[in-house]
């Protein structure tokens, strides 16, 4: 069985057997009332004209029964090519007049029931011929006598332009209808898709929903009234998700916050404490606790980030402050650091601070997986994007998707690196309605572009 699963496809299927169904259904119906119809003229004609024969008798004087035909009227009657045959009956159903050769009766009095005979019921004979005689028989009183009086006609002699139509009906209905009903399947898909309109709105709505924009909330007033209980789960069930992500988020952003202040008296500590080999320990492994606190607090920040219609940073001010920033710890590590490109302002849609953590993020990946005396260039285009140049290994193409990830590591025995760097670089570029990417020189060494929209 095939199964649709859009609802238009269900509902145009359906329409579809329903008109197949209804084109030869309808002309079926219509024939059998148009042939009823005309069999209804047939027999009130047949009836009119036995009145009419009727009203041709006479009793005579001697008490017999005359039947006298209008010269004009007679060939009607005749045998060989009149229209119309009769016949009249005595109460005991002997014939008394006969317009057939033999003197017979049209049909036998058994053929026609007393309630036919009192309203003129109609009576189908077959004939020898092998066509099919079709009658009335009415009672005609003179007198305290009662005859009756059949009239018939042979059906293959009926009215040609009655035939005609009826023969020519099913035909040419089923042509008009047809059409008439896809006619009705087109306005019934317009009118289905404009139903369904707002349905596409709200999934339109609900692609737009993400960590940014956790509020968004599916419209219950357009929608259809069977769709309405179904949208109202679902709003709810956002806000239920809304109400969890908000808690864990804000409790990502707590933990940091408590953090910080502990490691600031472990910092103070340390530094108080005897030069020597140890205390350097300790203050590696505090500063790189601090920086993992700082870079969770900014995922937990940036996840509800969202930037403003009308904001707009200087790319080429946010790259040299990040330059200046990271520069310290590049020479610490004896490499070198540079800012090229555009010389002058480079404005962008975005927000400055938020883009100085995606710059200094990125420029802080390539000094820390780069071997010493590596060069580092921070090339800044005029169309609003900036290119992250080194001279190290390059990132193999199987992680090229992976490094953005939040937590991914290549090697996880590196004590001083969680993951996060890239993945707060990737959710500004989000954020901002940029990109970020990553290729390999073929001289080699790694460029990540981060492209932005000019303002």
């Amino acid at each position: 069985m095939i199964r649709f699963r859009s609802i238009v496809s269900r509902v145009v299927a359906l329409q579809v057997v329903a008109i197949g169904a209804t084109a030869i259904l309808m002309p079926l119906a219509l024939y059998w009332l148009l042939t009823q119809a005309a069999n209804n003229l047939h027999r009130d004609a047949l009836r009119s004209q036995a009145v009419t024969i009727g009203s041709f008798l006479r009793l005579q004087p001697d008490g017999t029964v005359a039947l006298e035909i209008p010269d004009d009227v007679r060939p009607l009657y005749s045998d060989g090519y009149g229209l119309y045959a009769y016949a009249v009956l005595d109460a005991a159903g002997r014939v008394l007049f006969s317009s057939r050769a033999d003197g017979a009766a049209l049909f036998p009095a058994s053929d026609v029931t007393p309630s036919d005979e009192v309203r003129g019921g109609e009576v189908r004979r077959p004939r020898r011929t092998g066509a099919v005689l079709f009658g009335v028989t009415v009672a005609r009183v003179l007198g305290d006598r009662i005859f009756w009086v059949q009239v018939g006609q042979d059906l293959s002699h009926r009215d040609v332009i009655i035939d005609d139509i009826v023969a020519t009906f099913f035909v040419r209905v089923a042509w008009i209808i047809f059409p008439i009903l896809l006619v009705l399947l087109l306005i019934d898909v317009l009118i289905f898709r404009r139903a369904l309109a707002p349905v596409r709105e709200a999934s339109t709505t609900a692609a737009a929903i993400g960590p940014s924009r956790t509020d968004v909330r599916l419209p219950e007033q357009s929608m259809p009234a069977e769709i309405v209980p179904l949208v109202h789960a679902v709003n709810q069930a956002l806000e239920r998700l809304e109400a969890g992500y908000l808690a864990q988020r804000e409790f990502t952003a707590d933990v940091a916050h408590e953090l910080r202040t502990p490691l600031a008296i472990m910092r103070a500590r340390v530094d108080a404490l005897d030069p020597g080999p140890a205390r350097d320990a300790l203050r590696a492994d505090i500063v790189g606790m601090a920086r993992t606190v700082g870079q969770v607090l900014d995922i937990a920040e940036l996840e509800s980030f969202v930037v403003g219609a009308d904001a707009t940073a200087d790319l080429h001010a946010v790259c040299s402050d990040a330059v200046a920033y990271m520069a310290p710890l590049a020479v610490g590590q004896s490499k070198t650091i540079a800012l090229t490109g555009a010389e002058g302002s480079v404005w962008v849609r975005g927000h400055a601070d938020a883009l100085f953590r995606a710059v200094r993020n990125l420029i802080e990946n390539a000094v820390r997986h780069t071997p010493r005396g590596v060069s580092i260039e921070v090339e800044v285009s005029a169309d609003g994007s900036v290119r992250v140049v080194d001279d190290g290994p390059g990132v193999p193409e199987a992680d090229r998707r992976s490094i953005f990830t939040r937590f991914w590591r290549r090697d996880r025995t590196q004590a001083d690196s969680r993951g996060l760097g890239l993945a707060i670089v990737a959710r500004v570029a989000e954020a901002h309605g940029g990109s970020i990417a990553v290729e390999n020189r073929p001289e080699g060494g790694a460029v990540f572009t981060l492209r932005l929209q000019a303002a």
